[in-house]
């Protein structure tokens, strides 16, 4: 009798052709599952998605079509169009120290940046600390090159008045910042807490990750989207500190600032001596971003700033409104968001949100994503993008209101007690 052969790598016993045991782990966003729950409704109201509530300007929506017309449609460099480089280049010194276009890469979308990112920094086995709660692609994509992910969470501070904040406690995450650290991720501001990072502690953080080699990955995609303030503020970067060749990298995109969520376009702003590989990855990712869009980006960057302050007064309107509703709510705990477009509020006895947040889909036609999206820090609570009208938002709230009314606490086993 012949000896039984090995299965194949990556086969299961009975020979079913499987995915890389890292991919096989990642989590499947739980918003898109409760997102998922309601698709085929016309009577959700969805405040699930990181979206914002218009369409691109039309502006924007020229620059490409007219850039069609004209009968461009071929590749383009790695790195970007020059055009949009430039203006990137432009519009990043005006807000921090100056940024050469030499350090800019134009990506097909923020989460592209991301992932080019992960694939220059992280090898397998690579310790990658990660301030949460976060979108979970920042926790995801690093597991994907096989690097162990650290999370260090945020906490609630309470402050006078019954204002709660979120708040990152500085020696903790430096204490979790030892030599072994290959990098850290930072997205300010937060999605989903609406957390800003104060500019003393990022420049307290650059010191020590400077002192240990340690990467510093910024998500500040949400940079220009901050609240209580003049509405053409940028948060505290860590480029406005940085030199020129730290081992920084700073994810952006146009999909929240310009309201082009679906054009998917971004950049990465990194050291000189990273340029030339993020080129070679970029070539063998997607080879290029679309020049008529990266066109639409020059408009956006160029001609975009009155957008963009518009966007900030409605929003904190927005924001405000729904603070102040969800504030009137019992059990309900709602920390300020100090920018981007969410409300992270926590819920008494709440300790299960995805079944929660399938329930309010179900019976209340209302669309909520849940805290454990954005990993452990985040369970028990309630994500509420507020990026929408005030009346839609206020139908929201309504139905909110009678959904706790009603009882589902008892019913749904998304609740302790």
């Amino acid at each position: 009798m012949s000896a039984q052969k090995d299965h194949p790598p990556f086969l299961m016993a009975d020979s079913t052709p499987m995915a890389r045991e890292s991919v096989r782990d990642l989590r499947f966003s739980s918003i898109r599952e409760v997102a998922n729950a309601g698709i085929g409704r016309n009577d959700i109201l969805p405040f699930w998605f990181g979206e914002p509530d218009r369409p691109t300007p039309d502006f924007i929506c020229a620059a490409a079509q007219a850039s069609m017309a004209a009968g461009e449609t071929f590749y383009t460099p790695n790195l970007g169009e020059p055009a949009l480089r430039a203006a990137l280049s432009r519009y990043l010194s005006s807000w921090h120290r100056p940024v050469a276009e030499s350090r800019i890469a134009v990506t097909s979308s923020g989460v592209s940046a991301l992932m080019l990112t992960a694939q220059a920094l992280y090898t397998p086995g690579d310790r990658v600390v990660v301030v949460t709660p976060v979108w979970p692609n920042l926790v995801e994509i690093p597991k994907i090159l096989g690097a162990r992910v650290e999370e260090v969470p945020l906490t609630l501070r309470h402050e006078k008045a019954g204002i709660s904040r979120w708040h990152l406690d500085t020696d903790t995450l430096l204490a979790a910042l030892t030599p072994d650290c290959r990098a850290l991720v930072i997205n300010s501001p937060n999605n989903p807490s609406g957390w800003v990072m104060p500019a003393p502690q990022q420049a307290i953080v650059l010191a020590h990750c400077r002192k240990h080699g340690i990467w510093i990955v910024s998500d500040e995609v949400y940079g220009r989207i901050l609240f209580d303030g003049l509405p053409n503020r940028c948060a505290p970067s860590f480029l406005d500190i940085a030199d020129e060749q730290d081992r920084l990298v700073v994810i952006n995109s146009f999909s929240k600032s310009w309201m082009m969520t679906g054009w998917r376009l971004g950049w990465i702003v990194a050291p000189d001596a990273l340029m030339h590989d993020l080129g070679k990855l970029i070539e063998y990712n997607s080879s290029c971003a679309p020049g008529f869009i990266q066109k639409a980006g020059v408009a956006a960057v160029n001609q975009g700033e009155n957008v963009l302050r518009d966007t900030v007064t409605r929003f904190q309107a927005s924001r405000d409104f729904l603070y102040g509703k969800l504030r009137e709510l019992p059990g309900i705990e709602t920390p300020l968001p100090e920018g981007a477009m969410y409300l992270f509020f926590r819920m008494d006895g709440l300790k299960d949100s995805l079944a929660l947040c399938k329930a309010l889909v179900a019976e209340a036609g209302l669309g909520l994503a849940p805290g454990s999206a954005f990993g452990p820090a985040g369970e028990g609570c309630i994500r509420w993008c507020f990026a929408s009208s005030l009346d839609k938002l206020e139908l929201g709230v309504n139905r909110f209101r009678t959904f706790l009314a009603a009882g589902d606490r008892n019913h749904n086993r998304a609740f302790s007690g």
